[in-house]
Formats: structure tokens, sequence, C-alpha cells
């Protein structure tokens, strides 16, 4: 049963001003994994691109940096756990808000779910590796339970140590990779790539295609303005860390893209064809060992995304849960740790479940549940982006802020997004890619079917919405 006003507060709230800048950071790094990306995403995109993958990767730096500038017109006069479903409340309305919401928990949860199936991918190298056999279904299964278990014991227990956490993890995963690079470079030599500046053999239509799954490797780099009450100075400190996060992992991201196409010239198998990229990569560095290092950076950099993911999503779910629109009891935080606590516990959950069912039920090979997961992830992500690059203009509007540089760029926010959108689903992929929109719009319609319960249960619940998000702008501005 609805009750009467927003929903009673629950225990003491979340911590209050525990996260530095670093830990801020350290919250959307994990989110978006950045040593999976040389590991499973880029070898994905090259398959489609050819040469031009750096190019695509930069481009989506570009693109994102666009919503960054959006998302921050929020982001440095509000702050929410929230994130992005209370900034599109504040620019289009509360109905907007939801279902943007939605799509963000769907998103990170999904992404959660795609970084199960990693994390089981590189143990099972590990475990190759050691015993020369295949990793069994077993293991796979094994390995995931554990991993969301330890993820949700963290996110249970105290946001502070899971970002301490999530810091050390992908230090230790970059790190590793950063190394194989320049202990490639420095072995043969080879600095200048003229295939790739020239971009031979790629074509529009090629990188359109791979834009989908270039942006997949940044989903998340807003999770930041979730912690919007447990960081310090969160006006300030919030919207640097996104900033900062897009031009850092960007970067990274286009530098690995070119690492690896110049290692892999002439290499056979070529890169579009490697499961374990980096592996080569060790071994053409004449650095094997650190091939071996990489699959356990690469693993607990899994284990640092599931993290954030929980952290993020629940953040989302226990906001939502505080305007009624999840159960009553996801809207309550722990009377020790001050986390949501019911919110972890059902983000772990829902983490778990659609990897089990892939392998499970539906027999999938383990890289293709990953990437199958990761595209229905990124739908929700580029729907939530392309919301609050409509919102933001509108939110500077009512402030009385509205400038021309705040529409021209969210026209070029939206445009490049839309392109990446039509890319994932025209022309049509193969099964059982093409499934994928269908799949997230079945998503989204559950939770828009519980907001339309609410709204015949509780017809005051749009007013109720806005009052709550207007006095939060006014707190936090004050």
């Amino acid at each position: 049963m609805i009750k009467e006003g927003l929903l009673p507060v629950h225990q003491a709230g979340l911590r209050r001003n525990c996260l530095s800048f670093i830990e801020v950071v350290a919250q959307s790094v994990a989110n978006i994994a950045p040593s999976a990306t040389p590991a499973l995403i880029i070898p994905a995109v090259f398959s489609i691109t050819g040469q031009g993958v750096w190019f695509t990767y930069a481009f989506s730096t570009v693109a994102l940096l666009f919503v960054t500038y959006h998302i921050n017109q929020f982001a440095k006069r509000s702050a929410s756990p929230g994130a992005l479903y209370t900034f599109v409340a504040q620019g289009m309305g509360p109905a907007w808000g939801v279902i943007s919401g939605w799509s963000l928990v769907i998103a990170y949860l999904i992404t959660g779910a795609a970084t199960l199936c990693g994390a089981a991918n590189y143990v099972g190298v590990l475990a190759t590796a050691i015993t020369g056999a295949a990793p069994s279904i077993a293991l796979i299964i094994v390995v995931m339970c554990a991993v969301t278990l330890g993820c949700w014991v963290l996110a249970y227990r105290d946001i502070e140590l899971s970002t301490k956490f999530m810091l050390l993890l992908e230090a230790f995963s970059v790190s590793v990779v950063l190394l194989l690079a320049f202990a490639f470079f420095a072995k043969t030599g080879h600095v200048y790539d003229k295939a790739q500046f020239s971009l031979s053999g790629t074509t529009p239509k090629a990188m359109l295609q791979g834009l989908v799954l270039a942006f997949f490797s940044f989903v998340g780099f807003e999770s930041a303005t979730a912690l919007g009450h447990e960081a310090k100075d969160p006006l300030r400190t919030i919207p640097r860390s996104v900033l900062v996060t897009v031009i850092a992992v960007g970067a990274f991201f286009t530098f690995m893209c070119y690492t690896l196409v110049d290692a892999f010239q002439g290499h056979t198998p070529g890169l579009g064809q490697s499961n374990a990229p980096l592996s080569v990569l060790s071994q053409l560095a004449g650095m094997p060992l650190l091939g071996t290092l990489f699959a356990v950076g690469a693993s607990v950099g899994f284990f640092a995304c599931a993290l954030a993911c929980i952290n993020a999503g629940a953040r989302v779910i226990y906001a939502m849960a505080k305007h009624g629109l999840v159960h009553d009891s996801a809207a309550g935080t722990h009377e020790v740790h001050a986390t949501p606590h019911v919110a972890v516990t059902i983000s772990a959950i829902v983490l778990l479940l659609p990897p089990l069912a892939l392998l499970l039920v539906n027999h999938m090979a383990l890289l293709d549940a990953f990437g199958y997961l990761g595209s229905v992830a990124t739908f929700g992500f580029l729907f939530a982006y392309i919301l609050v690059s409509i919102g933001s203009p509108l939110f500077l509007r009512s402030r009385g802020e509205l400038s021309a540089v705040s529409v021209i760029m969210a026209v070029l926010s939206i445009a490049m997004l839309v392109i990446a959108t039509v890319g994932s689903i025209y022309p049509v992929p193969a099964a059982p890619l093409n499934t994928v929109p269908y799949v997230f719009l079945l998503l989204l319609a559950i939770g828009l079917a519980r907001f339309a319960y609410v709204r015949l249960v509780r017809p005051d619940i749009i007013g109720a919405i806005q009052a709550d998000l207007v006095q939060e702008v006014h707190d936090l501005s004050a």
C-alpha cells in the first residue's frame, strides 16, 4: 500500500560527506571497468571497423564529453543518490525522470550481469593456464556466485570501503595493461602505424556500427552522480570526477586501440579473432608472465565493475523507492552501516540471474552472453543520456540560465547519441542481437507498469515528487 506523502524516512539515511574526490572517481572508473575494454571489447570493435577502431573511440570520447557537459549542468547545482533519474526529473518533469530512472536501473544491473561473464572468462583463462583444461560450467557458476557474494558484502557494509577497494583493483589492472603496452613499444620500437592513421579499409558504415560497442566501453562513467549524498562537497567533487573520468578513460581506450592494432599487424589469428589479446601482447612484448598477471588484473577489474554497478544501481533504486516507485523496503538504510542494504541486496540478486539464465537455460557461450547483456545495458545508458541531454537546456531555462552554447551542445550531444543508437539497430544485426531492443523495451515496460500502478493508487505522486526535487535543489544550492 502506498502511503500518504513521500515515503517515511527509514533509519538515519545514507552516510553523508564521507567520500573524497579520488574515491568518487573510483566509482565511475570502476563502473567502466577500463581493463575490460582491451581485454574483450576492442577486438570486437576491430572486427567491425578495422584500422579505424582508434578513431571510433576518439569519436565516442568527444560524444560523451558533450553528454558530460549536460550531466554537469545538473551535478554542479544539485546532488542526489538518484543520479540521472533525479536530473532528468528536474529538467523534464517526474514522468520522464521515472523513465530515465528505470532505464538506468536496467543499464547498471545488466552491465553488472555482463561483468560476471567477463570475470568468469578470465578466471577460466587462469584455470586453463594452470591445468591445461577448459573451465567447466560448474567453475563458471561458482565464480559468478562468488563475485556476486563478495560485491554484496562490500556494498552492504560500507560505501567508503567499497570505493577504496575498487580504486585499488582498477589501479592494479590498468597499471598491468599500460605496462604491457609500453613494454611492447620499447621492445619493437614500432610507434608509427601508417595504416591506422590513414584509416585504411575503414568505411563510415563500419565505424557507425562499431560505435555501439565503443559506447559500451564507457557506460557508467556518470555513476559518480549516484553518490550525491555521500561525496564531500558534492557540487564540486561530482562534476569534476565525471569530467576527469571521461577524459582519462577515453585517452586510455584510444591509446590501447592503437597499441593492439599495431601489435596484431600480420599476426595470426588476428585481433578480431583473439579471446585473450593482452596475453598475445605480453608474448610480443617479451614479457609472457605479464599475460598471466593481466588475467588476474582483468578478473579483479570485472569484480570492481560489478561492485560499482551494485553501488550505483542500489542508490537509484533507493531514490526511486523513496518516491514510492519501488517497494517501500528498498527506501531503507542500515542502522549501523548507513547503506541502502535492501536495495543493495535486490541489485545483487538481479545481477546474478541473467547470466545464469543465459548459460544454463539458453546454453549461450560465455563471451556471447557478455556481448548480449552488454548490448542490452548500452540501450539503457544511451536512452538515459539522450534524456539528460534534452533535459539540461530545459532545466537551465527554468532557472533563467539558458544560453546559446547550452542549446548547441544539446543538439550535438543528441545527434551523436542518436547516431550510435541507430547504428545498433540498422542494419538489423544477426540473432540473437536482433532481439536486444525488444528485451530492453520489455524490461523498461515492467518498470513503467509499476509507475502506472503507483499513479493509479496515488494520483498526487507526480506533485509530491516534483515538490521533493525542488526542495532538494533548494537545499543543496543554498
